[in-house]
């Protein structure tokens, strides 16, 4: 095979963005042979764009046995992304998926276990910002052990603000039935996923949601949460789609020094000269003041700086190049889609500390979760009978 024939389920916003992509050219090795759409006006839209050289589709299972297509690339409604991303794999295609990887680990976990079946095929999530420069680097400061072993981080992303008029723009969006919940299903995944993709996945989480804060909806758009590592190491994860103004802002704190992220384009790293742990046992309150105020002769860290501005539509573009690369010539996935259910258990986890008032562990319980979920998904779904 020397090009990969594409095949996009679902041409809503990023369906849309993935397919002119390749139609343009963008991912070399690739082309765009087909989609598909329950949107009557969303197929009439890519045959009036491509013309005969783009197959429309209206139902996915025909686009996946029509022979036209090596890799699906799927974007459709984040219940839907387990169920097609399967259908996919049993049929001998590579297969890519949106984020996130659905909306409850267990369903994920079905999907993963179908992907072991393949080795052959590689499986892919989007997760753009694992091709961002800035996180790239900060992930091998924190492997290279510059600051330290982890001893708590920070991530407050209230950046994402929405409008009502976004979230009125389809039916599906910010509910339980369509979506499976709010920001934490819809914006905050990439955090999600980078979060556990630098510092681990956390063992213990307690959260507290607000639903329909300032906004007429029913999911979550207000999230404060706690948790913990194995190593005792502590966490916080605050994010809304209600403040106008944002702040992105990430800490990552080691016993040697910190790193601090600022809009995900800046970046400070503080090491200490000394490690803590030395400072504690060697310092009296006045030495420790002295050098903290620098004071005492001697500086207490050493300083680094860099920025990276973020390329958001590069980012995606970089994926579906390692993507096109991983099954062209085996390039190493960047985001394999195995580690998807990674972000989908840390919200799952928030939801359900939520639902039921107490810290939970992680692995979250699956069966749990899945009766929590249901029981807003039909109380959702009795409001509008």
């Amino acid at each position: 095979m020397n090009q990969v024939r594409f095949g996009v389920i679902g041409i809503g916003n990023m369906g849309t963005s993935h397919s002119n992509w390749l139609v343009n050219g963008q991912i070399e090795g690739a082309v765009l042979t087909a989609v598909c759409d329950t949107d009557e006006k969303r197929r009439q839209w890519a045959k009036d764009e491509w013309g005969d050289k783009v197959a429309v589709f209206a139902d996915y299972t025909e686009l996946l046995d029509s022979g036209l297509v090596d890799a699906a690339l799927i974007a459709v409604p984040h219940y839907l992304h387990p169920e097609m991303a399967i259908a996919g794999l049993k049929r001998g295609l590579h297969v890519m998926v949106e984020k996130p990887a659905g909306v409850y680990a267990d369903q994920i976990r079905e999907m993963n276990v179908e992907a072991a079946k393949h080795p052959e095929l590689k499986f892919a999530m989007m997760f753009n910002q694992r091709t961002n420069p800035l996180y790239q680097k900060v992930k091998t400061i924190l492997e290279d052990g510059t600051i330290g072993d982890l001893r708590r981080v920070s991530w407050m992303i209230t950046s994402w603000w929405r409008t009502q008029k976004y979230y009125d723009s389809s039916a599906w969006r910010a509910t339980w039935s369509g979506e499976g919940g709010g920001v934490l299903v819809n914006q905050a995944p990439h955090q999600l996923d980078l979060l556990q993709w630098l510092c681990g996945m956390p063992v213990k989480m307690e959260a507290h949601l607000k639903y329909g804060s300032h906004r007429d909806i029913t999911v979550e758009d207000d999230v404060t949460a706690y948790f913990e590592y194995e190593n005792g190491a502590t966490g916080s994860f605050i994010t809304c789609t209600h403040d106008a103004l944002g702040t992105d802002r990430l800490e990552i704190h080691g016993d040697n020094g910190k790193i601090i992220i600022t809009d995900s384009q800046h970046v400070t790293v503080k090491k200490l000269r000394k490690p803590e742990d030395v400072l504690n046992h060697e310092l009296d309150f006045r030495q420790m003041l002295a050098l903290v105020k620098g004071q005492a002769g001697e500086k207490l860290y050493d300083e680094e700086s860099f920025s990276c501005p973020e390329n958001w539509e590069q980012q995606h573009i970089d994926v579906l190049i390692n993507f096109t690369n991983a099954i062209l010539c085996g390039e190493e996935l960047i985001a394999p889609g195995t580690e998807g259910i990674k972000a989908v258990e840390i919200a799952n986890a928030m939801f359900l500390s939520d639902w039921c008032g107490e810290m939970v562990s992680l692995p979250v319980d699956g069966t749990k979760f899945y009766k929590e979920l249901q029981k807003r998904v039909e109380k959702e779904q009795n409001s509008h009978v």
